[in-house]
């Protein structure tokens, strides 16, 4: 019986972390994984838990427990990092962030917390790496993608007629941060447990705004000033990293500098390319072919293996090689620019504008209306007979047949975006 009961908390951890467009595959593994994070007892309570931030009052009526027996239990869990507790205007609130970027990431982000992070790593690894519902639901599912690839700063500078908006440097979104947070990277620091990390820097994981507030309050990431953001921002760009980072305008949350060989999404940006998992820059590398020596060394900077050698077709050089682009796989970062040392590589336009979209309250409803799951978002409290029911209506407008679905999903944008924008407590981080 103790053993149902206690399958039966996690069971229902997982119900809840899939009402959110960015959830987690059940399973075994995901149970396993879960078991580390949560004990039965808060498993149990943060099953209970609205996707869109809550006070004390909401968890201690959630849970039927005095308001001081609540906030004891959320600060717990917040100094893990498997809450984030934001402020605005005065007013404190909780919510759970989905597992990536997340929560996953928060319980490798501080060495020491009191998890076993090798036991993690290695359930991470299995999940994410060897398995691929989790990665490939997480990356490729719908059209808006979690997150987006940052330019190379320095890859512009030889390019300066180029337009470039402030959304899409990495160094503006530290200058306007109101919170910086520096924490250990999740995906290197996973692959050191399991000896695969390459020799890129740990400490430079970057989170910002709300998200880095609580993770500093918390002792899960250390506060630091814009100059020193920007410091680790170049040192990132001079070991040829690639600036990842939330798929927003506005308020951006996490910028992850990576590696080819142990970053997730860059992983994924391989193992998936023709889905295009990630949101590319507006901009490709351009090879002048004429200027091209073959040398190869934009081909070893590629993170995502979009470059390679071919002939150059010299009569009077057979073995001359050239480097060419296969456009479709690039995510337009750059790093290649700077490897080359003729100057037969730089960036252009892509033909078609990429899209970002504003917020992450923005980016959540797009991906939950193109997932199925916009009734969770609207409808949160399920509890109530009559949020059921509307839940069950919108539900099946979503599980239409995909052209009627694709206008009732066009309703629905028109009918809730504003709506659900205007309700800044919505997103997972303010």
């Amino acid at each position: 019986m103790a053993h149902q009961t206690l399958k039966e908390s996690y069971q229902r951890l997982a119900e809840r972390l899939n009402r959110f467009p960015q959830g987690a595959p059940p399973g075994a593994l995901l149970f396993r994984i879960l078991r580390v994070l949560f004990t039965e007892e808060e498993a149990g309570l943060v099953a209970l838990l609205p996707i869109r931030p809550f006070s004390v009052a909401t968890a201690a009526r959630a849970w039927g427990r005095p308001a001081a027996e609540a906030q004891r239990i959320l600060e717990g869990l917040a100094d893990r990092g498997m809450l984030l507790d934001l402020e605005h205007e005065g007013a404190r609130t909780f919510v759970l962030p989905p597992p990536m970027a997340g929560f996953f990431e928060f319980s490798m982000m501080r060495v020491g917390n009191g998890y076993d992070q090798r036991l993690l790593a290695e359930l991470f690894h299995q999940y994410l790496n060897v398995e691929e519902d989790f990665v490939k639901a997480l990356f490729t599912g719908g059209e808006t993608r979690l997150g987006r690839v940052f330019v190379s700063e320095a890859a512009l500078r030889s390019a300066p007629a180029l337009e470039v908006l402030d959304h899409e440097r990495a160094s503006q979104v530290i200058r306007t941060a109101s919170h910086i947070a520096i924490g250990t990277c999740y995906c290197r620091h996973k692959m050191e447990h399991l000896g695969k990390a390459c020799d890129a820097p740990l400490g430079i994981c970057m989170t910002f705004n709300g998200t880095a507030g609580s993770l500093i309050r918390h002792g899960v990431a250390r506060r630091v000033e814009a100059a020193e953001g920007l410091a680790l921002l170049d040192e990132a760009v001079g070991r040829h990293l690639v600036q990842f980072g939330e798929n927003v305008r506005q308020e951006v949350a996490f910028i992850c500098n990576c590696c080819g060989c142990c970053c997730e999404a860059l992983l994924a940006a391989k193992r998936f390319a023709a889905l295009q998992p990630i949101a590319t820059t507006n901009f490709l590398p351009a090879v002048d072919e004429a200027s091209c020596n073959g040398c190869g060394k934009c081909v070893e900077r590629c993170p995502v293996e979009a470059l390679g050698l071919v002939s150059a077709g010299d009569p009077k050089k057979p073995k001359r090689k050239k480097a060419r682009l296969a456009e479709e796989l690039c995510l337009g970062c750059g790093v290649c620019t700077r490897s080359c040392a003729t100057g037969a590589l730089g960036l252009r336009p892509r033909a078609r504008r990429v899209v970002t979209p504003v917020n992450t309250a923005h980016r959540t409803v797009l991906m939950a209306i193109e997932r199925g799951q916009l009734q969770n978002l609207v409808f949160d409290n399920q509890a109530h007979w009559n949020h059921r029911a509307m839940a069950a209506v919108l539900g099946a407008v979503l599980a239409l047949p995909p052209v009627k679905r694709a206008m009732a999903s066009a309703q629905l944008r028109s009918r809730y975006l504003e709506w659900l924008l205007a309700r800044r407590e919505f997103a997972y981080r303010s």
